[in-house]
């Protein structure tokens, strides 16, 4: 917790370029994968556990010409979910002297102390997120307990690296994950928004260099397409709409030290079917649609500021819990070397 800006010397007469040459972080997509694109801000300050009702349902009825006598009913059971919240906090000290020390440097300190804060609460979250708080209760989006994990298989000629796949069978690949978490979630005739968060590497290669090849049969895209822009066009005549976000640190998460490559469908599409329904059941309310979840006590870090001898003093915290799959069928997380 410093702040150093040491003394300049320089030459007159000279130009000084006011922008600032800042160490850039990479801005992680992670939170895509959440309903919204966002945690839900629902809790209050000091809740330490967030808890979620369920309800499965098994039907039963009995068929026949003559009315029966002994008739079965159907069964409702009810389960209890939870998970923890945890306080994240950081703090920031300034004083006069390092104010002026900082516009030396064209800086507001202040500003730049509270991204700075701001910036390591998120950081936090993205982690918490990924790979939960305390990853042996399951918490994490990584540490699912009832998520697809799977591993990249081997394609056509036997390669079974990123590096060496045919771009036509990665295509192929990808559209066959979406097909079957599509089917596991009962999505099959419904746009939904899918989400792929990779490393930079999988994602750029994917939009940028595998372009799909042109073979003793058409393949879609073939020639000019890359894999991603092979599976957004084929998804989109179905109405659904992909979107791929990076963060880099899945890089060796997956099995064997594997890069990990998400897939999910942030949220459920509840259809409206007149007449006959077989899943009329979907619509008791109030019905969670949400696949992954998150959960923060404010939309924003709190800003507690504190005067202190000779200067000032500001803390910076946010309650949240760490990413929970509440719908494994909705999660899918793949090994894929690199």
């Amino acid at each position: 917790m410093a702040n150093y800006f040491p003394a300049q010397a320089r030459i007159s007469p000279s130009f000084a370029e006011p922008e600032i040459i800042l160490t850039y972080t990479q801005p992680s997509g992670a939170f895509s994968l959440l309903q919204g694109g966002v945690p839900r801000v629902k809790l209050s300050p000091e809740d330490l556990y967030v808890y979620i009702n369920s309800i499965d349902l098994r039907t039963e009825s009995q068929t026949a010409q003559a009315a029966g006598n002994f008739l079965p009913s159907s069964t409702l059971v009810g389960s209890y979910n939870q998970t923890a919240t945890y306080l994240i906090r950081t703090r920031s000290v300034w004083d006069h002297h390092d104010i002026a020390a900082a516009a030396h440097y064209a800086v507001s300190l202040p500003e730049a102390q509270n991204l700075a804060s701001r910036q390591a609460i998120f950081s936090q979250q993205r982690t918490m997120l990924l790979y939960g708080f305390q990853p042996a209760n399951g918490e994490g989006l990584l540490n699912a307990a009832n998520a697809t994990s799977t591993t990249l298989p081997a394609d056509s000629y036997g390669n079974v690296t990123l590096r060496t796949y045919d771009n036509g069978d990665m295509a192929l690949y990808l559209l066959s994950e979406i097909i079957g978490l599509k089917a596991a979630m009962y999505q099959t005739g419904f746009a939904n928004k899918i989400r792929i968060v990779s490393p930079q590497r999988i994602q750029l290669a994917m939009q940028m260099q595998m372009v799909v090849q042109i073979t003793s049969y058409q393949r879609d895209g073939a020639g000019s397409a890359t894999v991603s822009g092979t599976v957004e066009e084929i998804l989109a005549r179905t109405g659904d709409e992909i979107e791929w976000a990076a963060d880099d640190t899945l890089i060796g998460k997956g099995s064997g030290g594997a890069d990990m490559v998400i897939l999910t469908i942030p949220e459920i599409v509840t259809p409206d079917i007149q007449g006959i329904n077989t899943g009329i059941f979907n619509e008791l309310q109030p019905n969670m649609k949400a696949v992954n979840l998150m959960y923060q006590d404010m939309a924003a870090p709190m800003r507690i500021p504190t005067p202190i001898p000779e200067g000032i003093t500001e803390v910076q915290e946010l309650r949240c819990t760490s990413g929970w799959n509440i719908r494994g069928q909705g999660l899918t997380l793949i090994s894929m070397p690199y």
